[in-house]
């Protein structure tokens, strides 16, 4: 039987917290909370010899030890923690199908994948516990971001958040969404010509180790990356992404099948770089996103949301 993973050992010297009522080595009851040091592992029993302020000792497993700095911040805003899913219900600005069915490629197998934005109010900044930056759920396959991190991945061109706001299906839009939406040109740049290829680059790398561990890549994946080749080849050409594969749907899908010969799949991703190579040569894409444009608006945004009541 395989040994269980253990946690990275804690160095001497490391400060700590009780997360339960314990004893010293004299069997004298340690309250929830007391704080010591690290004097000593047993590699053994994997346990910890820890020294408490008064100078008491007791022994502790790693998974009764928490660290002082992070223990004190936890607790510190444990009680206005932030209600997450209820963020993207209640302030949502933008919500949009992406995956396979965006990109004319799905199958009666295919989930419905949803993208979407919210914008915290700005009042929710002022607390102790922030906003989170993104959102899994509350539905299945829905994952949202708050706004101003998907500006900030958006104007790095990453793939993901550029065709969220490029997707055909558009499913939320208030008017914020919808300025939103107008700013999508700002967020487009020769950036993409790194971010999309070594992106593909690098899960290529790891498809062809499981090619050699396993005897075939997940083809779906495959399909995906060759679908990302394609279209960064069309936004540094023409200027604009579009998700629709068109006229590559009928060979993206039988790689997906795994009827294409991963040697055929290679020859064609490596013609879909150098088509890339060739397009950034003459790209009408700015060098650089219109970072000021997107900035002087995440400003309007939290202005307006200062002056509104918190919900």
């Amino acid at each position: 039987m395989p040994r269980r993973a253990t946690a990275p050992r804690l160095p001497d010297g490391t400060q700590v917290v009780l997360r339960h009522t314990a004893a010293d080595l004299a069997g004298v009851r340690v309250q929830r909370g007391a704080t010591g040091r690290v004097v000593d592992h047993d590699p053994v029993e994997d346990d910890y010899l820890i020294q408490l302020t008064d100078g008491r000792r007791l022994r502790s497993p790693r998974g009764q030890l928490a660290l002082r700095k992070a223990y004190q911040r936890n607790l510190a805003v444990r009680a206005a923690a932030v209600d997450g899913p209820g963020l993207v219900a209640r302030h949502t600005i933008y919500a949009a199908v992406v995956g396979s069915r965006a990109f004319g490629l799905a199958t009666e197998e295919s989930d419905t994948d949803v993208r979407g934005v919210y914008a915290a109010p700005t009042a929710a900044f002022w607390s102790l516990a922030k906003p989170p930056s993104h959102v899994e759920g509350p539905e299945p396959e829905r994952f949202s971001w708050e706004v101003e991190r998907f500006c900030e991945l958006a104007l790095k061109a990453n793939p993901n958040l550029l065709e969220v706001l490029h997707s055909p299906a558009v499913l939320v839009v208030t008017p914020l969404g919808e300025e939103l939406r107008e700013l999508r040109d700002a967020f487009l740049s020769q950036l993409v010509y790194q971010t999309y290829s070594g992106y593909v680059l690098s899960q290529f790398k790891k498809l062809e180790a499981d090619l050699r561990q396993h005897g075939e890549p997940r083809w779906k994946h495959v399909m995906h990356l060759l679908r990302l080749l394609t279209a960064a080849g069309d936004l540094l050409r023409y200027g604009r992404l579009e998700l629709d594969v068109g006229p590559h749907r009928d060979r993206l899908l039988a790689v997906r099948r795994g009827e294409v010969p991963w040697a055929e799949v290679e020859r064609w991703r490596l013609a879909l770089h150098a088509d890339l190579d060739e397009a950034v040569t003459h790209t009408p894409l700015p060098a650089a996103p219109d970072a000021a444009r997107v900035d002087a608006w995440l400003h309007s945004v939290r202005a307006r949301g200062a002056r509104e009541e918190p919900t």
